[in-house]
């Protein structure tokens, strides 16, 4: 195990700061005690909602330059089928497990994490950010009102965690970020997918089956680096960085940015499992290069220049 990078991150305790991205090699038990073996600091569940969704048509996943577009829909079983598979997965990862939720309003968002607590996960990331669902993602995301409610509903209903991965598809991501840490919110995830599509140009149609998309990958790195800069300078919360991480530089990057950890999504699809030890390899040397013993000593040094 790679030393040196253990990190605390709302009383949770990680052996290192990677994650995956909800959504992401995250739809199983299986899967996500593959993640936990591939060296993990915790694991984050795929999006799940009150009820069962099919999300949208095929094709749901295209790539472009420098990334990935996708339109899943949020296709789930539904909080109560999930919880079979979460059940497995706590009782089989020796990290901790977050749970990724999603809702139509406050009130979903509290129900579904109300069920959950059925199981010892160790937080919730409320997903108010999804790009591509009308009515549960940015329209959320996008209201400052609406993050609020959304976390304080699910204060209510329990005592774990809660973190709030935000959308960049917003003019102020630090307002938002502010909301819910008035709200109640233990740290906020920054970024979820920018909103993009692609066109046919022979067939002259939108490719994909919901025709818009997040847009993940390298190209997104620079808009998850500003945005978790300018969070980190406006809320106490710490921050977990997603958005185009593939090599250890990109991770060094959003945590010098302001970031206390890292989710990983888009260089799984395109690396295998084995990206993550390369990742953790490049910032341990890293560390040792500069003299560092902790990787807490370098979070958010962009600041201090």
């Amino acid at each position: 195990m790679v030393r040196g990078l253990k990190i605390e991150l709302a009383g949770l305790r990680l052996r290192n700061p990677l994650m995956n991205a909800s959504g992401v090699f995250s739809l199983t038990a299986l899967s996500l005690k593959r993640l936990a073996e591939a060296g993990l600091g915790a694991v984050v569940t795929k999006s799940v909602g009150l009820e069962a969704r099919t999300g949208h048509p095929n094709p749901t996943v295209v790539e472009v330059e420098y990334g990935l577009l996708n339109s899943m829909g949020l296709p789930n079983p539904g909080v109560d089928m999930a919880l079979r598979e979460m059940r497995k997965a706590v009782t089989s990862v020796d990290v901790p497990v977050i749970a990724s939720v999603y809702g139509f309003s406050p009130q979903e968002f509290r129900e579904v994490a109300k069920r959950l607590n059925r199981l010892p996960i160790s937080a919730l990331e409320l997903n108010v950010s999804c790009p591509h669902v009308r009515e549960v993602g940015v329209e959320i995301g996008q209201n400052e009102e609406a993050i609020a409610e959304v976390v304080s509903k699910v204060k209510g209903a329990t005592r774990k965690p809660i973190f709030v991965k935000l959308t960049p598809n917003v003019t102020d991501i630090a307002r938002m970020a502010e909301a819910a840490e008035r709200a109640g919110a233990s740290g906020i995830t920054a970024i979820n997918t920018v909103k993009a599509m692609a066109i046919d140009v022979e067939m002259g149609t939108p490719i994909l089956g919901g025709r818009f998309g997040g847009l993940s990958g390298p190209a997104i790195k620079p808009v998850a680096v500003r945005c978790v800069y300018e969070i980190y300078d406006a809320v106490r919360i710490p921050i977990i960085g997603c958005g185009g991480i593939t090599r250890w530089q990109d991770a060094a990057e959003l945590l010098m940015a302001g970031a206390s950890a890292l989710q990983v999504g888009t260089a799984i699809m395109h690396n295998d499992l084995p990206v993550f030890r390369e990742l953790l390899t490049g910032l341990k040397s890293f560390l040792e290069r500069r003299g560092l013993k902790t990787v807490r000593e370098f979070i958010g040094s962009a600041h201090r220049r």
